[in-house]
């Protein structure tokens, strides 16, 4: 019986998936679950046993959290990536870790087909073909849903006709749950106009008329104490920093975006943790960064993000962009203060041994001891000494 691989979440799709890969294909099927800190002990375990009640061979649980942010959130920090300004890639990013460690895993149990629950409407599909076929070339890839073009209803009727026991109710609301955020779609988010209700985010808000202050220490641009508590692996510290500011109702917000297809479409988000991280970072970067590391930085950093959105991990750019990035967090340490409050925050200012806003240089607005009125006016002259040869040729012409 020839092996595959399939990247099983156990909901609908890759429950079909299972149940068409062994029974009408004759497979013998070995399911993977990649957790990049969407799922509980208990949900894995609960995914394990359905798994097997399906008919897999084996199942396996890769917890990837930590390697996760080590290969791709770390340098989301350092870049301070929002695609479109408003969007913390939360779902993009995670499914080219699961890609990887799904084709990984493949090479692991030797086998020759790999498939995946991806439909034919979304940017996963193109994330998860493009991995394998540069990971495992020669592994014939699989798709059911894509391939036989089906609906959920028909999914459900194929799955009840296999006597498969689970619940076929179709949430309000379809959750996806990671490390980076989550991201929440329904039926306001089919249509350009429309915003989730109270009720359809994950975490609710608790904290009405509340307000407290979080101080976040980062070194060499990662997390290094919040609140003066130490972690020992920044996973720790973005969980910490979620489970305080997600009663907050913050970085809440809909996302516009343009598919790796084509088409566009929005989709709600909830990323509470990742909302405050990138501000603060952001915040005191502006402090101990010069303004052409800043420049740089930003366009670097959107070019990385709409690239790892499109599923290019892989191309040898961003291991250039991500050394770039690395090196510019060399000055980046200090405190930064955020005041909560609900649905919104502030950064209230910095603190850091490399502030380059430092009294002993100046003052912005009242006095500079870096250099005198005359200097001044000779740089002036100087600064804009070739746009006034171009204005002096363009009036002499003009006579």
């Amino acid at each position: 019986m020839e092996k595959i691989v399939l990247g099983f979440s156990g909901g609908l799709d890759t429950t079909f998936c299972v149940k068409y890969l062994t029974e009408d294909k004759g497979l013998e099927v070995h399911s993977v679950i990649v957790n990049t800190g969407g799922f509980s002990e208990d949900e894995l375990k609960k995914i394990e046993a359905h798994a097997y009640a399906l008919g897999v061979k084996t199942h396996t649980t890769v917890n990837a959290v930590k390697g996760y942010y080590d290969s791709i959130i770390k340098y989301l920090v350092y870049g301070n990536v929002l695609k479109n300004n408003t969007y913390p890639l939360s779902v993009s990013a995670e499914r080219l870790s699961q890609a990887l460690h799904i084709a990984e895993h493949v090479k692991k149990v030797g086998a020759k087909l790999v498939a995946h629950g991806s439909t034919g409407a979304g940017n996963d599909q193109v994330r998860f073909d493009m991995i394998f076929q540069i990971m495992i070339p020669g592994i014939e890839i699989l798709t059911p849903i894509r391939d036989l073009q089906l609906s959920r209803e028909a999914e459900i009727e194929y799955l009840k006709s296999k006597g498969v026991q689970m619940n076929f109710e179709k949430a309000a609301y379809s959750i996806n749950k990671g490390l980076w955020g989550t991201s929440v779609g329904g039926k306001e988010t089919l249509n350009s106009k429309g915003m989730l209700p109270e009720s359809a985010w994950p975490t609710q808000m608790t904290k009405e008329g509340a307000t407290e202050e979080m101080v976040i220490r980062f070194e060499k641009g990662e997390i290094h104490k919040v609140n003066g508590q130490s972690f020992a692996h920044p996973t720790e510290a973005i969980q910490y920093i979620q489970s305080i500011t997600g009663a907050y109702g913050i970085g809440r917000d809909i996302h516009v975006g343009d598919t790796i297809i084509g088409i566009k479409g929005r989709v709600g988000f909830e990323a509470a943790a990742p909302m405050v991280i990138l501000k603060a970072h952001h915040a005191l970067e502006k402090h101990v960064l010069t303004k052409w590391q800043l420049s740089w930085k930003d366009q670097l950093a959107s070019f990385y993000g709409n690239w790892l959105h499109e599923g290019q991990i892989l191309d040898p750019v961003m291991r250039d962009i991500e050394a770039y990035l690395t090196h510019s967090q060399e000055q980046v340490t200090g405190d930064v203060f955020i005041q909560l409050n609900p649905y919104r925050f502030q950064i209230i200012g910095i603190e850091s041994e490399n502030d380059l806003m430092s009294a002993k240089f100046g003052k912005y607005g009242e006095m500079n001891t870096g250099f005198t009125g005359e200097d001044v006016r000779g740089f002036t002259k100087i600064f804009g000494n070739q746009t006034s040869i171009f204005h002096n040729v363009k009036e002499s012409n003009k006579k």
